[in-house]
């Protein structure tokens, strides 16, 4: 998708000037696991959270990567990947619902700012899931964030074992669909292996970071 000329004078001020090298999907997929393996293991090397790189990333951001996650305050995205300032554009709310905001919020990361990997993560002992599965009485917009995740759950009852565990891997799979199927940008991105979307799961307990696998994420297609 080609940006119409008028724009790059609005949107390039609002990225600044990139530091750093795009990694390409692979990389930056490898470059999370091998944080968050450190982060599980207890040697997490904290890297870009020094002086230096705050001077740095004042001037410009280049992420490598987009996490579209839940704002769940024990799921703190640059710690459980071990990364620092500027290295993720970090999108969050809970249940990782994505609605208008959050994919211009997404667009921007990649059609500006470069990034080429998406990671759409959930997390086990979601309390929006478990909203979704019960369907309590709820007060104001909470409501429509729960309608939100209703298929995810409705789908996991045909699934054995836990309910809500269940769907929470459903919902990250269905928000990862969403986002493949996503006019203009997003869907032309993917289909041209611009980008890559990838679906994962935070256990709370250990602190492992399960990344689904594309049969799983397909069987919902």
């Amino acid at each position: 998708m080609k940006i119409p000329v008028y724009l790059f004078g609005i949107l390039i001020p609002l990225s600044g000037i990139c530091q750093n090298s795009v990694l390409n999907p692979e990389e930056g997929l490898k470059k999370l696991k091998e944080g968050n393996e450190r982060f599980v293991n207890g040697t997490s090397l904290k890297p870009n959270q020094d002086i230096k790189r705050i001077k740095q990333v004042a001037l410009g951001q280049n992420p490598f990567a987009i996490i579209v996650g839940c704002s769940d305050s024990r799921v703190p995205n640059e710690i459980i990947f071990d990364q620092g300032l500027g290295d993720l554009f970090i999108v969050r709310t809970a249940g990782q619902v994505s609605t208008y905001a959050s994919w211009g919020s997404i667009e921007f990361a990649h059609f500006i700012l470069g990034s080429k990997l998406i990671v759409v993560l959930g997390h086990t002992k979601c309390g929006a899931v478990s909203a979704a599965c019960k369907v309590p009485t709820v007060p104001g917009h909470i409501v429509t964030l729960i309608n939100s995740i209703k298929p995810a759950a409705e789908e996991a009852k045909k699934h054995p074992g836990d309910q809500v565990e269940n769907a929470v891997k459903i919902n990250v799979a269905m928000q990862v669909k969403q986002l493949k199927d996503l006019e203009p940008v997003l869907r032309g991105a993917v289909e041209s292996n611009q980008l890559k979307i990838v679906g994962a799961v935070y256990d709370l307990e250990t602190g492992l970071v399960e990344f689904l696998s594309e049969d799983y994420l397909n069987t919902l297609k």
